[in-house]
């Protein structure tokens, strides 16, 4: 598959890393693609690199990576994806005097509100379950990590599965789009853990049969 990452801080880094020989065409969309990051970042999983808008034309999945803050920017700057399966992976998380937490909730989600930016687009939720390490490299995890996807669309479900499973997740349907619901408080319950209650970063939740 051809697969476009808008954003390449630690989360678009770590699916790169992640899908490096994983029979794939990776193309890092960046503002500034020849910079020395990216292009760094590009020689280390042998990706290619573009403008976003570029990255994201000839995709057949667009994984956004990007900070919840300047998301909204940043996708309408894509141009039209109609028809294009986009992977949301950020969480809308903001900073109060309460510390971090999600910024919508219960009535609508982060999810959702990319399918709102997005109304042509077929956006699946997931990759927000866990640290950027775990994406990089599941390998070192006694079980397969779960991974939860949410999406009104069941053909980008699969294929967003298919990419999952290159990363080494076990992915699990939750169902449509509105299981962003859920999906985004479980994401906020791994940096509850990770970053609050002192387990760090290197550990993955695992749905394990009987």
């Amino acid at each position: 598959m051809r697969i476009a990452i808008i954003g390449t801080g630690n989360v678009g880094g770590a699916v790169a890393r992640g899908l490096k020989s994983k029979g794939h065409y990776l193309v890092l969309g960046a503002r500034d693609p020849a910079g020395s990051r990216v292009s760094a970042l590009a020689a280390a999983t042998g990706a290619s690199t573009a403008l976003p808008a570029d990255a994201a034309r000839g995709a057949d999945i667009v994984v956004l990576a990007l900070p919840w803050d300047a998301a909204e920017a940043a996708v309408a700057a894509l141009g039209d994806l109609t028809g294009k399966v986009v992977v949301d992976c950020m969480n809308p998380i903001g900073r109060s005097a309460g510390g971090i937490g999600l910024k919508v909730g219960h009535s609508t989600s982060g999810g959702e509100i990319v399918q709102g930016w997005l109304p042509g687009a077929h956006v699946v939720k997931t990759l927000n379950q866990v640290g950027a390490e775990i994406m990089a490299d599941t390998s070192l995890l006694a079980h397969a990590p779960v991974m939860f996807m949410a999406g009104n669309d069941v053909g980008a479900k699969a294929l967003v599965g298919q990419m999952l499973a290159d990363l080494g997740f076990d992915a699990l349907d939750a169902g449509d789009i509105t299981k962003a619901r859920l999906l985004e408080p479980f994401g906020m319950v791994w940096i509850n853990q990770a970053l609050m209650r002192g387990k760090g970063r290197m550990w993955a939740f695992a749905a394990v049969p009987a």
